[in-house]
């Protein structure tokens, strides 16, 4: 049986080092606790989300964000009351009354969301974060339009503004000049509004790798994700570990003659006698996937395609462990199988392999396991 596998402990580990930093590091002009906003979008980052945000309750982070309606609902039919932030701008009236049915607190990014909260608003204030678009382009107000930017803190009675926050689009780059940019653009909209006398409530913009780069932007709060992960896009200085492992068995064990194809469009063939072994663990599971190069510049779709070629000739990284020896993938991965060289490595039908991935690729059809 295959199984995602948390060391609960190195995620213990990991939460511990981000809160250091935010005791250390954070800003509170009203002198309330520095929070910690944990992200769990993406099925808890592959975690799984139920049990993944438990054990960040479990360890004193008590503010979650989440990316879709479907996430935060499912967070309080698992019985979780803490706060819960969608950091999606929704303007679907059937999702907004179940959101504020649900007590989550929701982005308000356009006036017509505005507008649509405030009137499906009954007993109570609707709990909002405002999202102030600094140069993403995505959701948000934008950061030059300072009238319509009032008129959501000035004219929505029902609307109980708790923070406002905004996104940077590339804090992983080592020069940061676009990410000061979106930086100062935020805080000039922060200051416009106490100026006119609004009190703007949480600010937050920091993601993962913005909060291990940049200690003078953290504010009120952070958004910490990847980074409870070990999985950071910037140097890791401070000791984060990788928490999880795809484990399954060898499924078959059997020897190919030298010269033989391998797997689809045989784009390999065994250069001497070779003993393989059969993991049934493939794409459809999420192994050897990743983000779509659509995501990235052209320099990083070049080394992207460097390491595709590198991989191909078996000079990248190795991802399969066979009693702790690293053993090659043969031929490209299929759906459900995966074709490994153990030749030379004491292995049987059942004996377990350790695939290194990407948890949040791994379909949540895959066991979690914290161990």
């Amino acid at each position: 049986m295959k199984a995602l596998v948390i060391e609960k402990k190195d995620l213990i580990h990991n939460i511990k080092i981000i809160k250091e930093i935010a005791k250390k590091n954070g800003q509170d002009d009203e002198k309330n606790e520095y929070k910690i906003i944990a992200v769990v979008k993406g099925n808890g980052y592959g975690l799984g989300l139920i049990e993944y945000s438990k054990l960040l309750i479990e360890q004193g982070i008590c503010f979650l964000a989440v990316s879709s309606v479907e996430e935060a609902i499912a967070l309080r039919e698992a019985k979780i009351d803490t706060d819960i932030l969608l950091l999606s701008s929704v303007c679907i009236e059937k999702e907004v009354e179940q959101l504020i049915e649900h007590n989550i607190i929701l982005t308000i990014g356009s006036i017509q969301s505005a507008q649509i909260a405030n009137r499906l608003a009954k007993k109570k204030k609707v709990r909002v974060h405002i999202k102030i678009d600094t140069g993403f382009g995505r959701y948000g107000f934008n950061y030059e339009n300072i009238k319509e930017i009032l008129e959501v803190y000035q004219k929505f009675p029902n609307l109980k503004i708790e923070g406002t926050f905004s996104h940077f689009s590339q804090s992983y780059e080592k020069n940061g000049k676009y990410t000061k940019e979106q930086f100062n653009r935020f805080i000039s909209v922060i200051e416009t509004l106490r100026l006119n006398e609004i009190q703007p409530g949480m600010l937050h913009i920091c993601n993962s790798s913005a909060f291990l780069q940049y200690p003078n932007m953290h504010l009120n709060a952070a958004r910490v994700g990847s980074a409870f992960l070990g999985r950071i896009l910037v140097q890791n200085k401070i000791g984060l570990k990788r928490i999880a492992t795809l484990k399954a068995e060898i499924s078959e064990i059997k020897t190919l003659p030298k010269g033989y194809n391998i797997g689809y469009s045989c784009t390999e063939k065994t250069k001497k006698e070779t003993k393989i072994a059969i993991v049934p663990v493939g794409y459809s599971d999420g192994f050897n996937v990743g983000a779509s190069s659509d995501m990235f510049r052209i320099i990083d779709r070049i080394r992207n395609l460097y390491g595709a070629i590198r991989k191909l000739f078996h000079k990248g990284k190795i991802t399969v462990i066979v009693n702790n020896t690293r053993c090659k993938i043969l031929g490209q991965v299929g759906m459900h199988h995966t074709i490994i060289d153990i030749t030379g490595v004491e292995a049987d039908i059942g004996t377990e392999v350790t695939m290194e991935i990407k948890p949040i690729y791994i379909q949540s059809t895959v066991r979690r396991e914290y161990c």
